[in-house]
């Protein structure tokens, strides 16, 4: 089954140094019907104006993976974590039993836009970490790059998460089509950041659509315009 959520079906709210688009429930946008998607909790499409971002925070217990589409986000947390995060580069940050971070757009002059998403663990409870690593962009051209993934059957060198799953990158060219084969009783989730992609022949997404896709075991993805998108392998 493949449920399409149109970009504009997003809850979307302006901060004036804030533009956040919220795929599940969070924050101020409260919907007890659209919770979570097996173990993703999260995935919000922000813009954040230069010279600001979110002061120190914690977080407890989840698995958080940014990435960037345009501009850049500098990430400090009580662990001694301290990077700037640019396209092409993912980060995992594991909040376990309790960590501070703050995330900043120190540009002077250039919006970042950032996907975050959080991801319930595995089990609670462990030692908070972080990693970024930068991934090969152009691998991912006309392919499925693995980025993100806890399974025990993962490529190494990738960056790991305590859930099993694994966060695939792709740029697809137009006429170019892609197949997914997929376990019984696990789901995809794809989220298209530029371009048009159909799905199985049938279901089509624009810039910023997304599908939740449960009981097929394949998946073909066909980019009718150019498209950069990420499939996400879920239990």
């Amino acid at each position: 089954m493949i449920h399409t959520s149109p970009a504009d079906s997003r809850y979307s709210a302006h901060h004036g140094w804030l533009q956040c688009n919220f795929s599940f429930s969070f924050a101020d946008y409260q919907d007890p019907s659209n919770v979570q998607f097996g173990p993703l909790r999260v995935f919000n499409d922000d813009y954040i104006q230069p010279q600001n971002g979110f002061g120190t925070h914690p977080h407890r217990d989840m698995e958080i993976v940014t990435f960037i589409v345009k501009g850049q986000l500098e990430h400090k947390d009580n662990t001694g974590g301290h990077e700037v995060l640019r396209p092409g580069e993912v980060q995992r940050m594991s909040a376990g039993t309790g960590i501070l971070h703050s995330e900043m757009n120190n540009s002077e002059d250039e919006v970042t836009n950032s996907l975050q998403l959080w991801f319930l663990p595995k089990e609670r409870g462990i030692a908070p970490s972080y990693e970024q690593r930068a991934y090969d962009v152009d691998a991912a051209r006309n392919e499925l790059v693995p980025v993100v993934s806890g399974r025990a059957d993962r490529p190494n060198g990738i960056t790991y998460i305590h859930q099993d799953l694994t966060i695939y990158m792709s740029q697809l060219q137009e006429g170019q089509s892609i197949s997914f084969q997929q376990e019984t009783g696990r789901r995809i989730y794809v989220f298209v950041i530029e371009g048009e992609l159909r799905l199985n022949g049938e279901e089509r997404l624009g810039r910023r659509d997304a599908a939740r896709i449960t009981e097929l075991t394949e998946l073909t993805v066909e980019a009718l315009a150019d498209a950069s998108f990420m499939l996400i392998d879920l239990p």
